[in-house]
């Protein structure tokens, strides 16, 4: 065995928006000592972060959800302050609509989110059709629009300033994917990486998002984390309506605006397994069986859209309850993990790092309780089941 050839106080896996954040917060909470990152691909072009849609809400059924990104708004507000570049945020909402058979759901998500704080309207459908007049109410109950805090952002600006904010604080970057780790006594002691070199570690952070379950194995470790591919398409609209918020329908079929023309996306029609992580590509077939119909009858202007492309990134899905992972891995005293968010990780990841820092570095959650994400729950069987998932 190669002998150690550097060591870290800290050593995070994965430089994507769950590692870079939490290295950023480690700083600002104090922490002095040495921090590397494991990143296997600098360009992070196939990262889950690179790759998604940036969206951020605070329409979540559970408190916790809604408190990290409100939390997570807080830090997105503020930084072009804080890094002297924009985020590129557009806070024009979102719409989440509700049949009959859903109705009850939406208004319980809507008190919850209500007593949170968050400025969200409740309407019936001539209420709808008032705010939003390019949409087709016919068969809507009612739906729910953020009126503030919520919308999306350039996820490669943010990740870009982070980093380099990291950098100029220290922050090591080593080039290499972890392919292994030493482990005694419940406690890892060093991270092996593909050119054989091994970095020994005071703590070690497992941020590696879809491949956050394959990572967890390599230290005897079981993560229920695994990568869910999901198709986004971009078209145009010669026609388009104005001013409309990331609109979710019944159907799960979502879509907003960017940039000259939309992009939109859809759950896949069957519960969907595991994807191939070296699978990125897109399900063109979606958009033609899936997602153009729904379009073209809840939005009449996309009667007549024209499909200009599409990508496909992986979700960091917890096949457990769909929701985040934030803590101490069972079974070891310096091995954490920030993952299996399922979809709204890039929203959330302010929060959550500055959470898993503040574990860390103060031996507590100081600025949101984030106990009930704690990776214990999965061996006790307690889940924590979302419902407003998209």
């Amino acid at each position: 065995m190669d002998a150690i050839s550097r060591k870290f106080d800290i050593v995070i896996i994965g430089g994507a928006i769950m590692g870079a954040l939490t290295a950023f917060f480690l700083r600002e909470e104090g922490f002095a000592g040495s921090i590397a990152i494991v990143e296997r691909d600098r360009s992070y072009g196939q990262a889950a972060t690179a790759l998604s849609a940036a969206g951020i809400r605070q329409q979540f059924s559970t408190p916790e959800n809604i408190r990290l990104s409100r939390a997570s708004l807080a830090f997105y507000r503020d930084f072009e302050r804080r890094f002297g570049v924009p985020a590129g945020f557009v806070e024009q909402g979102y719409l989440l609509l509700a049949s009959q058979s859903g109705l009850a759901a939406l208004k319980t998500n809507y008190r919850a989110q209500i007593e949170e704080g968050a400025e969200i309207a409740l309407e019936e459908p001539q209420a709808l059709a008032r705010r939003h007049p390019w949409l087709n109410v016919e068969d809507i109950a009612a739906g729910a629009t953020g009126l503030s805090g919520e919308g999306w952002f350039d996820p490669w600006s943010v990740l870009g300033a982070v980093n380099r904010h990291n950098r100029e604080h220290g922050v090591v970057f080593i080039d290499g994917e972890a392919t292994g780790f030493d482990v005694s006594g419940g406690r890892i002691d060093a991270v092996s990486c593909t050119d054989g070199e091994r970095i020994g570690c005071g703590i070690a952070i497992n941020a590696t998002g879809p491949n956050a379950g394959v990572v967890a194995e390599l230290a005897g470790a079981d993560l229920p984390v695994e990568p869910r591919k999901r198709t986004v398409f971009r078209f145009t609209c010669p026609h388009p309506p104005g001013n409309m918020p990331l609109t979710a329908d019944l159907s799960g079929v979502w879509v907003r605006p960017e940039g000259e023309g939309f992009i939109a996306g859809a759950p896949p029609p069957n519960e969907d397994g595991p994807a191939d992580p070296a699978d990125f590509d897109p399900d063109y077939a979606l958009f033609e069986e899936a997602v153009w119909p729904v379009l073209a009858h809840r939005v009449p202007a996309f009667e007549a859209i024209r499909m200009t492309g599409a990508w496909a990134g992986h979700y960091d899905y917890n096949r457990f309850d769909q929701n985040a992972l934030i803590g101490a891995v069972p079974g070891f005293d310096n091995f954490f993990v920030i993952g299996g968010f399922s979809g709204h990780g890039v929203q959330q990841a302010p929060a959550a790092g500055r959470a898993l820092a503040e574990l860390i570095a103060r031996g507590a959650f100081r600025t949101i309780d984030c106990a009930a994400f704690s990776p214990a729950r999965i061996l006790a069987g307690r889940r924590l089941t979302e419902r407003n998932v998209i």
